[in-house]
């Protein structure tokens, strides 16, 4: 049903050549957009960017990578010239990349035919040597002008030219410096813990700045009659100075955007870069939710399209009919539903407030490995369970990342300091704001966040008034000086991830002992017989998180 329904979209969508930002419900139209007038490079026939950003593993989501590969075919047989490109965060964040690392997305897009792609956060959530080993595999060359060794020298090329009906293009790759806190930050170090690759981050912004300058300033004067940046950087204000609204207007000589990391859905703002000139920004949110078509016609104009491909289906079917049992085994049941989102609205709540599925999964860790407390980041508990039975696949859904079941000693003073890095973004949404087990706590809103960090995102104090206050342990208000035994997974504990580098050389009792997602299934089986019930029924939790004077 779901390759019927893009294939018949795809034949409207192609047939009526519509605007960009359209979405699979339908396509709205963008206003042209003139050539700058010092780039009159003459299009000679229709030159059509399809690009996609945060698939996150959704290859049946959505438009579907069968839509996608079925408008590109369909625009080609109607005579255009057809590039696709990706914007990162293609690999991770379901079933299919979880067990394969990665690999089975990169045969998909090698099968749909991408032109180009950059690394988001996420590709690198496989190790440093399988994210080597993807992009080796792929059939398409990944770009990244920030991405750089111990050297100084870039790991992948920081842009390509590609002449197309005599007009030139140049892509600029730039990776979202985020990238050594919200992937795991022991793959960027070597066995000393030294950081050995960088994505020039520092704490105003300019190393980004300078680098994607550079290598905009090297494609124009290798002939580039057009600039298009591919981007992972997104327009969360958590992500600044890195954020990529700053980092148009702290250029020059882009003309395009294409954005991803924050999942917004933008169908063309005009943001002002360094000379005061229009940058086109664009993004298509996540989970292939839309697919952007950036179409250069000799007027300017810009349209947007999609659909579906044989080649890809078969591909999408053979990947999928090897892991069909083991993800549709029912390993539990939930008498309740449990969130990351607010019912309501549709927003996620989960990096911003506790839930009950935050509760669960923190739960899980404590009771699993006899802690006195446990912590587990928001950014990975990816996906709500509904009422009712609980396949494996679903698990892996709320656990993708494959992280591992860890418990160190840690004082009662390290702990104030993760709640206050925790507590640092609200109201705004942290991959690392906490969810709980084992203790309780109040967050004072009317506080201004007083959290210190260094160049790599990492904490490094706090430096004026807490807004974590009244925290309890067992009971008990803490005890700054009093040694707790803390549980988590190895990339919070371990390597430092969102920043919580304060664990790293305590003393570990349990060293990556058991897989995320086994953690929970055995938890939930063995201490709850097999059924989450009433203790989890209120979606908002159960009082542990606090928050007030919001």
């Amino acid at each position: 049903m779901k390759r019927t329904f893009a294939l018949l979209l795809a034949l409207c969508m192609v047939l009526s050549l519509c605007a960009c930002g359209g979405t699979k419900e339908e396509a709205k139209t963008q206003e042209p957009a003139a050539a700058p007038a010092a780039e009159t490079a003459a299009v000679n026939d229709d030159i059509v960017i399809l690009y996609t950003n945060d698939v996150h593993c959704g290859v049946e989501d959505g438009l579907t990578y069968q839509g996608i590969a079925a408008v590109k075919a369909g625009l080609e047989a109607a005579g255009k010239t057809v590039l696709l490109v990706d914007c990162g965060d293609h690999s991770q964040g379901g079933t299919i990349g979880t067990l394969s690392k990665g690999e089975y997305i990169i045969d998909i897009m090698n099968e749909v035919g991408y032109a180009l792609a950059i690394p988001g956060n996420h590709e690198f959530d496989y190790g440093m040597d399988q994210f080597l080993a993807n992009v080796e595999h792929a059939n398409f060359p990944y770009l990244s002008c920030n991405f750089v060794g111990a050297d100084d020298k870039s790991v992948l090329e920081p842009y390509a030219l590609i002449e197309v009906n005599g007009v030139k293009l140049g892509f600029v790759g730039i990776s979202t410096p985020e990238t050594v806190t919200k992937s795991t930050p022991t793959y960027f170090q070597n066995e000393d813990g030294e950081y050995i690759y960088f994505f020039c981050q520092d704490t105003t912004g300019e190393k980004l700045y300078a680098a994607v300058q550079n290598a905009v300033d090297a494609v124009r004067a290798e002939g580039a009659d057009y600039v298009i940046a591919l981007a992972h950087l997104g327009i969360d204000t958590e992500s600044s100075p890195w954020m990529s609204t700053e980092v148009i207007g702290a250029t020059t000589g882009i003309d395009v955007v294409l954005d991803g990391h924050s999942h917004s859905t933008i169908e063309g703002d005009k943001v002002a870069n360094a000379n005061g000139e229009d940058v086109l920004l664009t993004s298509t949110g996540t989970k292939l939710d839309a697919l952007g078509c950036l179409t250069l016609n000799a007027d300017g104009t810009f349209t947007s399209k999609l659909v579906d491909n044989k080649a890809a289906a078969a591909k999408v079917d053979e990947i999928n009919a090897e892991f069909d049992e083991l993800i549709n085994t029912v390993v539990a049941h939930t008498d309740v539903d449990l969130i990351t989102k607010d019912p309501e609205t549709g927003s996620r709540v989960i990096r911003s407030q506790e839930t009950n599925l935050g509760d669960l999964c923190a739960d899980a860790y404590r009771a699993m490995s006899g802690a006195d407390i446990a912590i587990v980041n928001g950014g990975g508990i990816r996906a709500d369970i509904p009422a009712g039975d609980i396949t494996y696949g679903q698990i892996i859904t709320v656990h993708p990342f494959g992280n591992e079941m860890c418990m160190c000693e840690v004082t009662g003073a390290e702990l104030l300091d993760a709640l206050e890095l925790s507590a640092a973004s609200l109201p705004g949404e942290f991959g690392g704001f906490l969810q709980v087990s084992g203790m309780t706590f109040t967050i004072d809103m009317s506080v201004e966040p007083s959290v210190v960090l260094d160049e790599n995102q990492t904490f490094v104090e706090v430096a004026g008034e807490r807004r974590v206050k009244d925290v309890m342990i067992g009971g008990e208000p803490i005890d700054t000086e009093k040694t707790y035994t803390l549980a988590s997974h190895n990339y919070k504990l371990k390597s430092g991830g969102d920043g919580y580098g304060m664990f790293k050389d305590n003393n570990f009792l349990l060293d990556c002992v058991m897989i995320d997602n086994q953690v929970l299934i055995n938890y939930i089986v063995e201490k709850l017989n097999g059924t989450v019930g009433e203790d989890y029924a209120d979606i908002w939790g159960q009082g542990r998180i606090t928050i007030i004077n919001g």
